[in-house]
């Protein structure tokens, strides 16, 4: 295949969240898988600074001039900016097809507290929260949390990922400090129960392996899941994909108690995807490579 006919896919990396390293290294491992592909694509390096520019060899352009003869994007950016819509709306906003849910799918998957209303609203099963803003934070609210949950509770964004941010409250003067401070970081903030047991991630994929919504192994640092379980965790990861719209490939989160109740935590629309990552593990131990996902990726989006 010449360079002309090959498929140009530019791999956005970097951006302005905290995120910025984990982003760096999923777009290194793209780049160096479609680099073995090199008779099907020509892949192109954009690097998103943390002040937002767009860089392509070094110089910086505008999205539209890079992206100008680009066949496809991949979206490698997470967190901020790169999950939560706005990449989103612009690739949208030039046509450019990409890898990754839509700009309205990305937000909402990024909203905790919308996502766990929808999943209620399906009858998953998701831990207790309470929303906290700017505009209703206040001491009575806090006490009626306090009183209302068992002790400790988990603090974090409500818009954000890869459990940044996130803090347990013991106490109500803990909990009043770290709400405070997370406020200064987030213009709302979650406070949700916590639910004991066995943490577990699921991957989903689209239209693989002869399924429409394809699970890969659930995967667990903390205990050995039944059969039982991983098939439970299985069908309410494809569930949460469909629930919030999403496409191409997601991963959920989730707690399995002593009890067997399976909660769903939260679903990242854009997962990690590195040498040692969630997603490589999962691919590894359903025995799919790296390479054979990124491929099957883009001819989705194509």
């Amino acid at each position: 295949m010449d360079l002309s006919s090959k498929i140009k896919v530019a791999v956005l990396r970097g951006g302005l969240s905290s995120e910025y390293d984990v982003s760096l290294q999923t777009g290194a491992h793209v780049l160096s898988i479609l680099r073995q592909l090199e008779d099907k694509y020509e892949p192109v390096d954009v690097f998103v600074s943390k002040d937002g520019e767009w860089h392509q060899e070094g110089l910086v352009e505008e999205p539209h001039h890079i992206l100008k003869y680009i066949d496809i994007v991949w979206n490698a950016l997470h967190g901020k900016s790169g999950e939560d819509g706005q990449v989103q709306r612009v690739l949208e906003g030039l046509k450019i097809p990409f890898t990754g849910s839509s700009a309205v799918a990305s937000a909402l998957s990024m909203d905790k507290d919308m996502t766990k209303h929808l999943y209620r609203r399906h009858n998953l099963l998701t831990p207790e929260h309470e929303l906290i803003t700017e505009d209703t934070f206040g001491e009575d609210q806090l006490i009626n949390i306090f009183r209302k949950y068992p002790h400790p509770v988990i603090v974090k964004p409500a818009n954000g990922g890869s459990s940044i941010g996130v803090c347990l409250a013991h106490t109500f003067k803990e909990l009043k400090e770290i709400v405070k401070q997370a406020l200064k970081d987030s213009k709302r903030v979650i406070v949700e129960e916590l639910i004991r047991g066995k943490e577990a991630t699921c991957v989903v994929v689209e239209k693989a392996k002869g399924e429409r919504i394809y699970a890969l192994l659930p995967s667990s640092k903390s205990a050995r899941l039944s059969t039982e379980e991983n098939k439970q965790i299985e069908e309410i990861a494809k569930q949460a994909h469909e629930i919030l719209g999403l496409r191409h490939y997601s991963s959920s989160d989730f707690i399995i108690t002593p009890r067997k109740k399976v909660y769903i935590l939260e679903t990242d629309s854009l997962p990690a995807l590195h040498e040692g990552s969630l997603v490589h593990d999962s691919l590894q131990a359903t025995g799919w490579h790296s390479r054979d996902f990124v491929n099957h990726v883009l001819e989705l989006v194509m």
